[in-house]
């Protein structure tokens, strides 16, 4: 027998939280669908945020329907009981066990979806959901949604109204509550110490896949439950690349390393960028790009309180960034425009962060009807500038030619500014020297 992950009380207010919200508009939240890795292998399932969010629930083959104001105003669709396949794949809650451990008002078999549905949206004309996310899930609304239209006769009702429930239910997450910050708290802290294992690994000679193995047994040791994201495990030139991923090649001596990894820890992600050297020294020409970035990072970081637009920030990271790429003899010319001519984009080809939460690129939006919106207590996000300069540039100084650098942290925005949740892993250069290589291989 399991029982839930969390509390079942924190789902249950988050879910009076919605149904405020709602309105009078019915919200249906799909399972996420489980992938084939290959052949007859799945991938390790994870449930789609906003289901768990709402729930706690992590089974496929699941639908959460709110219905404000209505008796059972809550409804799951799950899997039966079935002792065969729970041989072979594992524990199932079932609709009596989800009904009682979820606190769920009424629980039916994922087998009666159609036929219930009808008549649970009844008196409804608006509905919640989001299409193309799960192609199954979207077949099954549609033949819903269709009888209801039927069933309805020459009443005048046609389908129902169709708004996104993934925008409407980003908005209750991008504000993170004390539940919210404990989880988002621990997955950054378990991600710090990953890295820090990582750097005490690392020397040359080391595999890159060795030391993601060093980052994956440090977070699943301290309690996580998975990764938040592939790691980025990028030593030398393969650092420039942003999303790098082989995670296959030799740590040489004399290259920097940067390792973009984060933990998830009750479906909240971690997200931490660290950049260092391979053999514990930075160069001349490595550390004046690395302290350059440092530097327009915590200045970044110092700048966010609430009020202040994150699309300032952006603006904030390009020009500074921009700064040093003249400095440092990458670009030359009036800044005005080198910037007007996105001529900086060479080197810093994406924006200052994102929203950070169970998605590692989190929901919420960052504009509302096209007017940026200001940051508030409660928001978590990335702050993560980076320079990349490509081996093969030829029109860059030769002492920086190969050379990435990101420096990436996660905040929570306070009342009077914002606290850094990633602090436990280093990024002065003292601090990355002193450790890194110190570990035992």
């Amino acid at each position: 027998m399991r029982k839930p992950t969390e509390n079942p009380d924190i789902f249950k207010k988050r879910r009076a939280r919605v149904i405020a919200g709602l309105k009078g508009a019915a919200l249906l939240v799909a399972a996420h669908p489980e992938q084939i890795r290959n052949d007859d292998v799945h991938h390790q399932y994870r449930q789609d945020s906003n289901l768990y969010y709402l729930t706690g629930f992590e089974e496929p083959e699941s639908f959460l329907l709110i219905r404000p104001g209505s008796s059972a105003e809550t409804v799951m669709f799950v899997r039966q009981k079935n002792v065969e396949r729970e041989t072979w794949d594992g524990f199932r809650f079932g609709p009596e066990g989800t009904k009682k451990e979820f606190k769920i008002d009424e629980v039916y078999k994922i087998e009666d979806f159609e036929i219930k549905m009808i008549e649970l949206l009844k008196g409804f004309d608006q509905l919640y959901y989001c299409l193309f996310k799960n192609p199954e899930a979207d077949q099954l609304v549609q033949k819903v949604l269709t009888q209801l239209k039927r069933a309805s006769g020459r009443t005048g009702y046609g389908l129902l109204d169709i708004k996104d429930a993934d925008t409407f239910l980003g908005e209750y997450r991008l504000k993170k509550d004390a539940d919210d910050l404990a989880n988002q708290r621990k997955a950054c802290e378990i991600s710090a110490q990953g890295h820090v294992a990582a750097m005490k690994y690392t020397r040359p000679g080391v595999n890159e896949r060795q030391v993601q193995a060093v980052l994956s047994n440090e977070f699943l040791m301290k309690g996580a439950g998975r990764l938040g994201y592939n790691h980025i495990i990028a030593s030398g030139a393969s650092a420039t690349t942003l999303h790098y991923n082989f995670n296959d090649q030799v740590c040489k001596n004399g290259d920097l390393l940067l390792i973009d990894s984060g933990a998830e820890f009750n479906y909240y992600s971690g997200d931490i960028t660290r950049t260092f050297p391979v053999n514990g020294k930075f160069s001349t020409a490595q550390r004046k790009v690395y302290e350059g970035v440092l530097k327009i990072q915590k200045d970044l970081i110092a700048h966010v309180k609430p009020g202040v637009y994150f699309k300032d920030l952006h603006e904030m990271g390009a020009s500074r960034l921009t700064d040093l790429m003249l400095e440092l003899g990458l670009l030359s010319g009036r800044k005005e425009d080198v910037m007007k001519a996105n001529q900086h984009r060479k080197y810093y080809p994406h924006g200052i962060g994102h929203w950070l939460g169970m998605d590692v690129h989190d929901a919420g939006l960052y504009f509302f009807k096209s007017e940026p919106r200001p940051i508030e207590v409660g928001m978590c996000f990335t702050i993560e500038p980076g320079l990349y300069i490509p081996i093969d540039d030829h029109s860059a100084p030769e002492e920086y030619r190969g050379i990435g650098v990101r420096i990436e942290d996660n905040i929570v925005v306070t009342a009077n500014g914002c606290d850094v949740l990633t602090s436990g892993a280093p990024k002065e250069v003292d601090e990355i020297e002193s450790i890194v290589g110190k570990g035992l291989t």
